[in-house]
């Protein structure tokens, strides 16, 4: 199958706790649920691949770039990894223990499912699950690379486990203001995410369908919320980030204007001048001769030191 798992930090019977990483790819579905801890509770950061949690005939699922929670209990749960697919997750597994001791059952906010965890309940259950944030992928990414000693990390994944179930094991207010904003901050994450993807590669950027599987949502939600978010299309502003990053090639001096439209992805010299025309008011050929005044003119900004 080419699975490898590692265990990261901890000990689920000895400290209620465990780190572990996990990357698989398999030809057909397999299951994952008996890697499940008895009355454990589960927070599952999965970075690649699709996988369903389910209780009877109700399913949690996980697309790439998501984190999402359950609890292994009287009734078992049926875990599935899709075949043909690349996976890649670390599942935080915490013991009732850990969470009576960090937790009180009157906490408002704190998911059903946890309260019944912490007041001794058997009672298997599916939590939520959510898109990561730039901020929690980071966070993700330090769990395989802890930044600090191998002394200091015993109780610095403890302090993770904590800032984790901060993060995941409550649940929105029913305010209705309060939902909106969560969802505002939601949208714009995954615009800011779309932004970083674009920039990584502007000669072969990825589909709408690729960049929906990325940030966590279809397609048409993903182009309707960066339009709404941006005032731009997703052409649209890969096109002018294509013509920023060749005018600060052709403002190098190192590229002539062939070389710059090539490294942005433009196959068409003609295609990239008018383009150029367009976004910038002058030819590519001349724009390193503008003075800083007339780019930014150009820019349809105002220059430095004199008033609009």
């Amino acid at each position: 199958m080419g699975a490898r798992w590692r265990q990261l930090f901890g000990d689920f019977a000895g400290l209620g706790v465990s780190f572990e990483w996990h990357e698989l790819e398999a030809g057909g579905d397999i299951s994952w649920s008996q890697t499940f801890h008895p009355e454990g509770v589960e927070i599952c950061l999965n970075l690649a691949g699709c996988g369903e949690v389910g209780l009877g005939e109700t399913l949690l699922k996980l697309g790439p770039g998501t984190a999402g929670f359950y609890r292994q209990g009287s009734v078992p749960l049926h875990a599935v990894r899709r075949g043909g697919e690349k996976h890649q997750f670390i599942t935080v597994e915490l013991s009732p223990e850990f969470l009576q001791r960090q937790l009180t059952e009157s906490m408002p906010g704190l998911h059903p499912m946890i309260v019944e965890a912490l007041q001794g309940t058997k009672e298997s259950g599916l939590g939520t699950v959510a898109p990561l944030s730039i901020r929690q992928r980071d966070l993700v990414t330090s769990l395989r690379q802890p930044p600090v000693l191998a002394s200091a990390q015993p109780i610095w994944y403890q302090a993770k486990a904590v800032e984790l179930i901060g993060e995941f094991l409550f649940q929105a207010s029913s305010n209705p203001e309060l939902f909106c904003r969560r969802q505002q901050l939601v949208a714009r994450d995954r615009v800011e995410r779309v932004a970083v993807i674009l920039r990584r590669d502007l000669t072969n950027p990825p589909t709408l369908e690729e960049l929906g599987r990325e940030v966590g949502c279809s397609p048409f939600y993903l182009s309707r919320t960066f339009s709404k978010e941006t005032g731009q299309t997703l052409p649209q502003y890969l096109r002018a980030l294509r013509l920023e990053k060749a005018a600060d090639l052709l403002k190098s001096g190192r590229y002539n204007v062939t070389e710059a439209a090539a490294e942005v992805g433009y196959n068409s010299l003609s295609h990239f001048s008018q383009a150029f025309h367009q976004h910038f008011g002058c030819c590519p050929g001349l724009y390193p001769m503008a003075t800083p005044s007339q780019r930014a003119v150009r820019n349809g900004s105002q220059p430095s030191g004199k008033s609009a």
